[in-house]
């Protein structure tokens, strides 16, 4: 039996690992040819890249060497991002630390969107999937100011290039993960403990998500089971965009 995505060509930025790597391989199970794409080699896919999203020539290269090498593009999964210690509170955090975090997780995705939709045009049409993130509709728990800029950000950028292209075959959705059990909360959780809790206790089923139950929701907008959906804000979140917040 056919996968959902069989015969799709997907590229997926921040693969190496958490989120993205589950992806890739949630990708290639329902029959996708995967572009694995990070800053770092030796991302996992049918094809790994090593390319820094935040620079326009490098990006448009990526989309050529993909197009050249399997013929289309059918799939974007815009979802490299860092959330570093430096940014904190308004009142601490520098100039700089905003700017690098807005420089990843927002100019990569707008880079990401300008120079691959022109690939989905050209094939028909497709799907992409923009990583944002749960505080982008709510206020953090701790303070990450750029990063909580950011993925708003990327919420506001996706709503209107879901509206822009929706008659033109693409459709563009934000997934807003909740805290999820990845490699960066785990380093949270060794560094800051007290900080780390604190990011759990809001969320109503009482455990963080796994990186693969992200990649499913993932695999459902990328699919024709979403055909109808754009300019979307898809929470996956465990139930805490929804719960009763009060701070500490």
């Amino acid at each position: 039996m056919p996968g959902r995505l069989e015969g799709k060509v997907a590229v997926i930025t921040g693969a190496a690992g958490g989120i993205g790597a589950a992806t890739v391989e949630a990708f290639q199970r329902e029959g996708a040819k995967v572009v694995g794409v990070d800053l770092i080699e030796g991302a996992p896919g049918d094809l790994a890249l090593a390319v820094d999203v935040t620079e326009e020539f490098a990006v448009q290269q990526m989309y050529a060497q993909v197009a050249e090498e399997f013929g289309r593009v059918d799939i974007l999964f815009n979802n490299a991002g860092i959330s570093p210690d430096d940014d904190t509170s308004v009142l601490e955090t520098s100039l700089e630390a905003w700017q690098r975090v807005q420089d990843v997780n927002l100019k990569s995705v707008f880079l990401c969107c300008k120079h691959g939709i022109p690939h989905l045009l050209e094939g028909g049409g497709g799907s992409v999937i923009n990583t944002a993130s749960f505080v982008a509709v709510m206020g953090a728990a701790t303070s990450q100011i750029s990063y909580t800029a950011s993925k708003g950000g990327v919420l506001a950028l996706t709503r209107e290039l879901g509206v822009e292209f929706a008659r033109r075959g693409v459709r563009v959705n934000a997934l807003c993960p909740g805290p999820i059990d990845t490699p960066l909360l785990q380093e949270l959780f060794a560094k800051d403990p007290e900080r780390a809790a604190r990011r759990l206790v809001h969320v109503p089923m009482g455990r963080f998500g796994r990186p693969s139950e992200i990649a499913g929701g993932v695999v459902f907008l990328a699919s024709d089971e979403s055909s109808f959906m754009t300019a979307t804000t898809f929470l996956v979140d465990g139930g805490l965009s929804g719960a009763y917040v009060t701070p500490e």
